[in-house]
């Protein structure tokens, strides 16, 4: 399968987080079995590589406690991070390094571009097509919204100029990681499109914030969120770029099974960035994603697979009324309990 001209192993790939911040982290990924493997971010900030000395992590069960031990599959996660501590030939290094070991296996390694200044991410991604063949700008950091020296674009104008600047000056296949919280977000994948995008990711973990009700917050801080609950609102996103634009999509931010992996396929992703089941699972994870995936579309055709649930949806003015309407029953039995 291929995304943008990019062949990859498979679609279930291993997104950018400290799990791809080294060598030996790259290479586990690669022979975990991952389809590709994006690394883990850089920029052209000295303070965003110093946020990663106060990243933490905390893992939040699905009743919305804070675990105290291992974390379990269907976890929130809730964190602090920042970029890639190393200078930028010695990042290029590590990546020309991990693309060899990659090439064998078929496996892709994408470098990743965290937006601060856009004429910074362009000289750097400029490098970077030198060694890899493909680079990501990520435009959606949910860290951008604390964090000055990484940007957050949720503006067509911005995410426009900033993917044009980028694009004059990267000669691989760039894709544009988008966040989930803008009002739009076909529209702003739309403008990554018309600058030169040549596929979208979607979409960014949101903002977010978890006190205790005895007092304090977790982290103690504000923090970046991604959890299960997560995929239906990046699947709707996912699914209505899909219906609206002629654009390769990357989808992020909720997968942690075979069936949430296809689930995003079926809403028109052509590859699923997985994180988080890495973190709780370890590469174990990743072979069972691509063995289950690989298993379930035996026989099928992938590029009829992609998008198939879109094609079935309609909009809400062309859904015929129930012949009772569906609230009627819950609504009886509420009256009926005396609440």
């Amino acid at each position: 399968m291929d995304v943008a001209g990019l062949a990859a192993g498979n679609p279930v790939w291993v997104g950018s987080s400290e799990l791809t911040m080294t060598l030996g982290g790259l290479r586990a990924c690669i022979d975990a079995g991952a389809g590709a493997v994006v690394a883990k971010s850089v920029n052209e900030s000295a303070a965003a590589r110093r946020q990663l000395d106060i990243a933490d992590y905390a893992f939040v069960s699905p009743d919305g406690h804070v675990r105290t031990g291992p974390a379990q599959r269907h976890d929130g996660l809730l964190n602090r991070s920042g970029l890639a501590q190393v200078e930028l030939d010695d990042w290029l290094g590590t990546l020309a390094a991990a693309s060899t070991h990659g090439a064998p296996a078929g496996c892709p390694v994408v470098g990743s571009i965290t937006l601060g200044e856009p004429d910074a991410a362009a000289r750097i991604g400029r490098a970077m097509s030198a060694v890899v063949p493909a680079v990501e700008l990520n435009l959606g950091a949910p860290h951008g919204r604390e964090v000055r020296a990484v940007r957050q674009l949720t503006e067509v104008d911005g995410v426009r100029a900033a993917v044009r600047t980028v694009r004059a000056a990267v000669e691989v296949p760039l894709f544009v990681k988008l966040p989930g919280q803008a009002s739009d977000v076909v529209a702003l994948a739309r403008a990554a499109r018309s600058a030169g995008a040549d596929a979208v990711g979607l979409v960014g973990r949101y903002p977010g914030f978890l006190p205790d009700p005895a007092g304090g917050a977790a982290l103690g801080s504000w923090g970046a969120w991604g959890s299960p609950g997560c995929l239906p609102m990046s699947l709707y996103w996912v699914g209505k770029t899909r219906q609206a634009l002629d654009v390769p999509v990357i989808g992020t931010n909720g997968a942690r099974t075979t069936a949430d992996v296809l689930r995003f396929l079926a809403s028109g992703a052509r590859a699923v960035e997985v994180v988080t089941a890495l973190w709780i699972g370890g590469p174990a994870v990743l072979r069972e994603l691509v063995n289950g995936v690989g298993a379930a579309l035996a026989g099928r055709d992938f590029d009829e697979f992609v998008g198939s649930a879109v094609a079935a949806v309609r909009e809400y003015g062309d859904v015929p009324p129930p012949p009772s309407p569906a609230w009627l029953p819950h609504t009886a039995r509420w009256l009926s309990s005396g609440r």
